[in-house]
């Protein structure tokens, strides 16, 4: 599909407005649409787009990327897939549940949902899983700016399932005696241990630690600007007609 026309919810905030400029300087797509409650009839910094504080109809409008939160994201996913729309879903949150209902619901077009818009981490998380089955321990620390709402992050918690999905049975934690409650940190699938730091002049980093008989090693991914993740919301942008149905995590549209 030849210069896709493009819309993009949650316009107004930091990863909308950066999604938008990135959506106006590459030359196969085009914005046609900004969607925010906040600043409305404001223009989309760097774009002739005015942000709308809703919008009735999606005629023209091959894609939509949404960047809100789950609750508003499931009503403009709901409202996409009716009008026969591609969907990239940036949103943290997305739950087993309302996955069903967007795989009930996109018969007509297509949706990715997206944890993490970073090459670099889908790779660690890549890597993760070749490591997996030669430790006997795996820890999981992500940091993340002190504005995030939700802990784990997604990032962390898809890193988990897929390191279980590689190794015999859950881990192990030795410890008994708890002095302060949580000190393990959260007990994602497989028993791997998540502990989530959220840090003011922090965007986004995760480490996956790995230990074994005398040895560990540490894979860690940094993302430092929002730029960072502006490939990968390209990519899937111009991937997802050619994908089918509910697809999760950028690594459907890459090839490891």
């Amino acid at each position: 599909m030849a210069n896709l026309n493009v819309g993009v919810f949650g316009a107004a905030g930091k990863m909308g407005v950066a999604t938008c400029q990135a959506i106006n300087s590459d030359d196969s797509m085009t914005l046609r649409l900004g969607v925010d409650a906040n600043q409305v009839g404001a223009l989309i910094p760097s774009t002739s787009v005015q942000i709308e504080g809703a919008v009735q109809d999606l005629a023209g409008i091959d894609v939509v990327v949404d960047f809100t939160v789950a609750e508003a994201a499931m009503e403009n996913l709901k409202f996409a897939a009716e009008a026969g729309v591609h969907a990239v879903v940036g949103t943290s949150g997305i739950n087993e549940e309302q996955l069903s209902e967007l795989t009930r619901l996109f018969t007509n077009s297509n949706c990715i949902v997206v944890p993490n818009f970073s090459i670099s981490a889908i790779l660690l998380m890549r890597l993760s899983e070749i490591a997996a089955p030669y430790f006997s321990t795996i820890e999981i620390i992500e940091f993340h700016h002190n504005d995030k709402i939700d802990a784990p992050s997604g990032t962390a918690l898809a890193t988990a399932e897929k390191i279980s999905q590689n190794i015999i049975g859950d881990l192990h934690d030795p410890t008994t005696d708890l002095t302060l409650e949580g000190a393990r940190g959260a007990k994602a699938q497989g028993n791997i241990p998540i502990h989530s730091v959220r840090m003011e002049g922090m965007l986004a980093h995760q480490e996956v630690i790995f230990g074994s008989t005398g040895q560990t090693l540490t894979i860690r991914q940094d993302s430092i600007d929002r730029s960072s993740f502006m490939p990968g919301v390209l990519m899937a942008i111009k991937g997802i007609p050619d994908l089918t149905g509910v697809n999760i995590g950028l690594e459907t549209l890459m090839d490891v």
